[in-house]
């Protein structure tokens, strides 16, 4: 078949000339022809993969929906645990510790996690990494406060064996004979100065009584402390462990040594009226880790329920103290 020849019309000559293309040309309308068809096939192909996914993405969109599923499930279980173990924290500071008056676990402690930043560090390089920390951190948080609150458990059982020593080291009775309640002069709380004639606290109760009178350990324990104290006069002080100290004061004489082993109810003194005091009367304080109680607290080993109704009466109406 032969080749097509093109012309085109010579307006100089009135006649049809054949059009002759140089090499040049030819190779411009064949290079502008190939960049336009690679550039339609790569529009189609872009809008092909855009629109329609491959087998393998297909495959590994379904794996992660699963996965996020399984994900959110476990997170929701996470979520239930750590409301229980919050209730059970919870029951342990305010029931049990409470029972066996021992102090709650500090909240630092609880929510304490374990520092191991480059293992979160090196999650975040694996699929869904995100959520794999997040969980696992979680998790760890989790079981960090399951341990805690084990041995807080181990804490309290400690404590439900020592339970009967306890009772015995506790403060429970009246430190004088005061059966009738005659004895008690001034209760804890603001009164007025003997001296000062000024309003000021009084961290313990006054009981009044002849000099010589017997004074009595309220709890076994440890004297930790005896002689001369600045405003107590001749004073006694006991170490009852389980956080308790007892102190008594303006006594005439001492009849324990420091270091010694009493038990509930054995003399360690007598009344007098030394230091700064008004009268012949102890001077009883009660602190519990530190802080000053108010004494008719413990007196439920010494009194019926309506002497001691009484003697709470009696303490709150005392204004003015002896020391």
């Amino acid at each position: 078949m032969a080749k097509k020849i093109k012309f085109h019309f010579n307006h100089e000559t009135l006649n049809y000339e054949p059009i002759i293309q140089s090499l040049a040309t030819k190779l411009k309308q064949v290079l502008i022809h190939l960049f336009s068809g690679i550039s339609l096939g790569a529009l189609f192909f872009f809008v092909f993969v855009s629109t329609f996914d491959s087998p393998e993405a297909k495959q590994m969109g379904l794996e992660k929906n699963r996965m996020q599923a399984q994900y959110k499930v476990l997170q929701r279980q996470l979520d239930d645990a750590q409301e229980v173990m919050s209730d059970l924290q919870q029951r342990d500071d305010n029931l049990y510790r409470v029972i066996f008056q021992a102090e709650p676990i500090p909240l630092e402690v609880r929510k304490a996690t374990i520092a191991n930043t480059e293992y979160y560090e090196q999650l975040l390089d694996m699929t869904n990494s995100q959520v794999v920390a997040t969980t696992s951190k979680k998790m760890d948080e989790i079981r960090k406060q399951i341990y805690i609150q084990s041995r807080s458990y181990d804490d309290l059982v400690k404590l439900a064996k020592n339970k009967e020593e306890m009772l015995e080291c506790i403060p429970a009775i009246q430190p004088v004979m005061n059966k009738d309640l005659k004895k008690m002069a001034s209760g804890y709380g603001w009164r007025i100065d003997p001296v000062y004639r000024t309003r000021r606290f009084h961290a313990g109760m006054d009981f009044a009584a002849a000099t010589g009178t017997d004074i009595f350990a309220t709890g076994k324990g440890t004297v930790v402390a005896t002689g001369w104290q600045q405003g107590y006069g001749n004073c006694v002080q006991i170490n009852h462990g389980f956080g308790y100290l007892t102190l008594y004061g303006h006594m005439s004489k001492i009849n324990v040594r420091n270091g010694q082993k009493v038990k509930r109810g054995e003399v360690i003194g007598e009344v007098g009226n030394t230091g700064k005091s008004t009268g012949p009367h102890l001077h009883y304080e009660v602190h519990l880790r530190g802080t000053v109680m108010n004494p008719h607290h413990f007196y439920f080993m010494d009194l019926s329920p309506a002497e001691y109704d009484r003697m709470i009466q009696m303490s709150e109406n005392s204004g003015q103290m002896m020391d």
